[in-house]
């Protein structure tokens, strides 16, 4: 594992968002979701394609808090240029898990 300075750590900005609108992306070449992600004022609405789709429907992931890198430039995924990219872990299964703060935190929280 390489070791990086705080300096570097703190270039990545992770922050809170809360997840509006999730729907089947059918385009993509593996199960995804389009998410739409609200970080609050200063940052806005976000878009994301994210591999959830072992562990979550799409009405369970609305209203959830989740933790997301939103200084990434945009990237183009198939149709969808996603903005965000929201964070997770793989489970022993290779399944997705969302990273989430386990308490309610104001949108566009920075993780520190």
């Amino acid at each position: 594992m390489d070791t990086i300075g705080f300096d570097d750590f703190l270039k990545v900005e992770l922050r809170v968002g809360r997840v509006t609108h999730a729907e089947v992306f059918a385009q993509a070449r593996k199960p995804a979701y389009v998410l739409h992600v609200d970080f609050g004022e200063e940052i806005g609405l976000r878009k994301s394609s994210a591999q959830l789709t072992a562990l979550y429907p799409p009405e369970e992931l609305v209203g959830r808090l989740v933790v997301g890198v939103v200084n990434f430039p945009p990237k183009q995924i198939g149709p969808l240029m996603s903005e965000c990219l929201v964070t997770g872990f793989h489970d022993e299964h290779g399944r997705v898990a969302l990273c989430v703060p386990d308490r309610d935190v104001p949108l566009g929280t920075r993780l520190l």
